[in-house]
């Protein structure tokens, strides 16, 4: 018997209850976008990319860290900041780089994050649990 390969759903590994896909959902609602998770193959690596718009000029990367914050959720607000900016540069037509940080996760964005941030043209997002906007910082 033949095996038939499953289909993966638009929204990847996000469940319709997720943070993560509410996340999404919000984000794409301030973007006037609509935007899912994909991977993209590049010529020398696959990337698994939190949110990309259908034209593929918009990638989004999520911060989703819930409760207490932990000094360590600023490494990956630093390694998705590092992604962003790779992907804009190594996939073809993206133009704007986008990072969702959960309103726990915000206070990663204290100092230098956030100007480096700016200074390099990822946008910020904070996301309340209802709407994303962005960041004061």
């Amino acid at each position: 018997m033949t095996e038939v390969p499953a289909v993966r759903s638009e929204w990847g590994r996000f469940a319709p209850d997720s943070v993560e896909r509410r996340m999404l959902e919000h984000t794409g609602v301030a973007l006037g976008l609509v935007l899912r998770p994909r991977t993209v193959v590049l010529d020398r690596a696959r990337v698994e990319v939190e949110g990309i718009d259908d034209a593929d000029r918009v990638v989004v990367q999520l911060v989703a860290n819930q409760g207490a914050y932990k000094p360590a959720w600023r490494n990956k607000v630093m390694a998705d900041l590092f992604k962003l900016l790779w992907l804009r540069r190594s996939v073809p037509g993206v133009e704007r780089a986008v990072l969702v940080v959960a309103e726990p996760a915000a206070r990663a964005l204290a100092g230098w994050v956030a100007v480096a941030a700016e200074d390099l043209g990822v946008e910020v997002l904070v996301w309340d649990g209802e709407t994303a906007a962005p960041s004061p910082r």
